[in-house]
């Protein structure tokens, strides 16, 4: 078996040949417009060689078009008398110079495109400028050809216009391209303003819902549990015997800082919803299974509070299951607050397609003739947005023996049962 030859590592790529155009697209933006002028100068300079040109109105002029373009992104102003130049360039030389012609249309185009003059001015200031200097012509007998120009137009003398035509032409449509250039330039700037006004009204909406998010939370949890200290504490200096009086003003004390605590998160809580929407969050946090450790805590509180629910339970829906779980977490607040040691009942009714939820203490309630109270709180206006957000319903006020009723109904939809042919 013969040997095989070493291989050879392959040769190092030879980087991409870029073209002038590329190399030219890569210059600092400072120095394009030196370039593009010290090539209009060369070409310049050899059209006034090859054709023996020394007028010297012919050359000031033409130097005269060419320098302003230096300063065309600074002071695009002075690119007016690079217009001028080139039109009295071609007055001065009917055998128009390509490079005084160029000159002129970047000055048009720096013009429009920089919107130091209106479009319609710059054209219009072309057109003029080219007619005029096609009369100079005229006046100074260029186009005097004799007998042999009588027949075309009358007398000759409309065929003299075809230059202040084709001149007119040009200068509209070089106009016309950078008034299109920049208004795609405004359109596409206006376009990336109103994505970032966007994305920062999106930002201040997400601020927005967050606070109220924090507000919603901090009201449904802490408020709660700083009441059940404040309860606990007052009503252990009535019922612990031999309390002495050291105690009994710890206690007091600490019943004192919980109600003053509860003052202050309430002004938190104003601070928070300012300016932003009060909507719920509704996030798999509690769900029904922590009712009985919600009762518990409301009678270690010394509460009284039953459960009655009838019905099957519908299928697992982490929102539906929330709400309900502030909703009787509030009612219990509400109750210590309010009306302490009243007995509350709760009957959660589940159906086909709602969950009912009913709660009355039997406390003093508000007044007669007051069936839904009107409330500055956060606890009542939380729970009725929490049930609408849902597309249920929620009503609250005095029972019909009195006390305190609270009553919602909460739809859910049912989870969609498969097809016999096994298809959704």
């Amino acid at each position: 078996m013969k040997p095989r030859p070493p291989t050879r590592p392959p040769a190092p790529a030879e980087p991409p040949r870029r073209s002038a155009g590329s190399r030219l697209g890569s210059l600092p933006a400072r120095a394009r417009p030196a370039v593009a002028v010290l090539l209009l100068l060369a070409l310049g300079m050899l059209e006034i060689t090859l054709g023996g040109i020394t007028s010297a109105p012919v050359l000031a002029t033409a130097g005269a078009a060419l320098l302003p373009l230096l300063w065309r992104r600074t002071r695009p102003r002075l690119v007016c008398v690079t217009v001028a130049a080139a039109l009295l360039n071609f007055l001065f030389h009917p055998e128009l110079l390509f490079a005084a012609a160029l000159a002129g249309l970047m000055g048009l185009y720096t013009l429009t495109r920089r919107r130091v003059l209106h479009p319609v001015l710059v054209a219009g200031a072309g057109v003029t400028g080219a007619l005029l200097v096609n009369l100079g012509h005229i006046a100074r007998g260029v186009y005097d050809l004799g007998e042999a120009q009588a027949a075309l137009g009358t007398g000759g003398r409309l065929s003299h216009f075809t230059e202040a035509f084709v001149l007119s032409v040009v200068i509209v449509a070089t106009v016309s391209a950078a008034d299109a250039l920049r208004s795609r330039e405004d359109s596409r700037r206006e376009r990336r303003a109103a994505q970032l006004r966007l994305v920062e009204m999106e930002r201040r909406q997400a601020v927005a819902a967050e606070r109220a998010a924090v507000a919603r939370e901090l009201h449904d949890i802490v408020a709660h549990s700083v009441s059940v200290i404040a309860v606990r504490a007052e009503s252990a200096t009535y019922t612990t015997p031999l309390l002495s009086p050291q105690a009994r003003d710890g206690f007091q004390q600490i019943a004192e800082s919980a109600r003053s605590t509860l003052n202050e998160l309430r002004s938190l809580l104003d601070v928070l919803r300012e300016d932003a929407e009060d909507r719920a969050a509704l996030a798999p946090q509690p769900d029904l299974d922590a009712l009985p450790e919600l009762l518990e805590t409301h009678r270690s509180a010394g509460g009284d509070a039953e459960l009655r629910t009838t019905g099957v339970r519908p299928p697992r829906s982490a929102p539906l299951e929330l709400t309900v779980y502030r909703t009787v977490q509030e009612a219990l607040t509400n109750a210590r607050r309010h009306a302490p040691g009243a007995a509350v009942r709760i009957d959660l009714d589940y159906a086909a397609d709602r969950i009912a939820l009913r709660i009355l203490d039997d406390g003093p309630g508000p007044a007669r003739n007051t069936r839904r109270p009107e409330s500055t709180g956060h606890g009542l206006i939380g729970m009725r947005e929490r049930a609408a957000l849902l597309g249920g319903r929620f009503s609250c006020g005095r029972g019909p023996a009195g006390g305190f009723l609270i009553e919602a109904e909460l739809p859910h939809r049912a989870a969609p049962k498969p097809s016999p042919g096994g298809s959704p």
